[in-house]
């Protein structure tokens, strides 16, 4: 079976973006009630990860490209977990709509408000996009499958998002956090960069963003958990590793040497209001290689990993959340 390193695909990865246009009242997402049992488990669980990327990540979806009815059965699924996380719209609806060639998309954004008067009215956005490519066609065709499920990319980043809005639904944080996942991410950023342009203009008090992209698969032969873009423009690594007191954040060079820092989710919410907004990852180019591949499936998803890295994660995004000041500044570096 046919297999391809990103090197080959990194043409792929420099975007073309396009313009996005505001869609408010284009309301496309099922409101599906949802029943929650008061004492479920908030906690992180292998099998709460395997069910969102088993799900997000079956033929069912299509392989959730942007403007179809893959993509929005993902957002039906995401809003279901929103609310059973006891998030609340930061919008009229969990809906950031936007139209892009024609097309509907919807970023969801979900919100937890802080505990504190004071620093309440700060906030820390947690994304990761959950569109993929889609139905493939001719040489990406292998053994007659044709969809791209997108399992590392992302439907791994989405899980861990809901669980980390699950895992926060029963924690205090002094500042609010914000819970995105974007859509037309493989449009060319579409997305976030709308997203990011409307907070910009409402003077949003956004403190920073870290991004989850392609997290399923570990890191090999590192000494921390996950590598994050941007590393040398901003102090976001060096602090994080303080309040989790253990190496979960490096420098991998590729990433500066490929300017990943410009090729995801973060990018926009750097452009735009000029705040500590960075990635995190754990493809390094030769520990999977699967990238835009029909083969990239659920269950070669690493779960034991995932709950790993997201239980290395949490301490971080507390002290993030609840530290006396926002000690996380840009440097410009990047």
């Amino acid at each position: 079976m046919k297999k391809y390193l990103l090197y080959l695909a990194l043409p792929a990865l420099i975007y073309g973006c396009g313009e996005a246009k505001s869609n408010e009242n284009k309301r496309g997402v099922s409101e599906v009630e949802t029943t929650e049992t008061v004492n479920e488990s908030t906690e992180i669980t292998e099998a709460s990860i395997k069910e969102s990327i088993d799900y997000l990540a079956s033929d069912e979806l299509k392989g959730r490209k942007f403007g179809t009815p893959g993509i929005k059965k993902a957002a039906d699924y995401i809003q279901q977990k929103f609310k059973k996380a006891k998030l609340k719209p930061y919008f009229t609806t969990f809906q950031d709509s936007f139209s892009h060639k024609g097309k509907d998309g919807y970023n969801m954004v979900g919100f937890k408000e802080g505990s504190d008067p004071k620093f309440k009215n700060e906030i820390i956005v947690l994304g990761a996009h959950y569109d993929h490519i889609g139905v493939l066609k001719g040489e990406q065709v292998v053994n007659g499958d044709s969809i791209a499920n997108g399992a590392n990319d992302n439907a791994a980043g989405t899980a861990s998002i809901l669980e980390l809005a699950k895992y926060f639904s029963a924690k205090e944080t002094k500042r609010s956090l914000l819970f995105v996942l974007f859509s037309a991410e493989e449009e060319g950023l579409i997305g976030s960069k709308h997203l990011a342009q409307k907070l910009a203009k409402e003077n949003a008090p956004i403190y920073l963003m870290l991004n989850f992209e392609m997290i399923g698969i570990p890191l090999e032969n590192q000494t921390y958990s996950a590598y994050v873009t941007g590393f040398e423009g901003s102090n976001l690594a060096e602090k994080f590793n303080q309040y989790a007191e253990k190496e979960v954040f490096g420098f991998f060079e590729k990433a500066k040497e490929f300017q990943l820092f410009k090729r995801s989710d973060n990018y926009a919410f750097y452009q735009e209001m000029n705040i500590p907004a960075q990635t995190l990852c754990t493809f390094d180019f030769s520990n999977y290689p699967y990238y835009h591949h029909v083969d990239d499936e659920a269950e070669l998803m690493n779960v034991s990993h995932m709950k790993n890295l997201l239980e290395d994660i949490i301490p971080g995004i507390e002290g993030m959340a609840n530290s006396a000041e926002k000690e996380i500044q840009l440097n410009d570096k990047q």
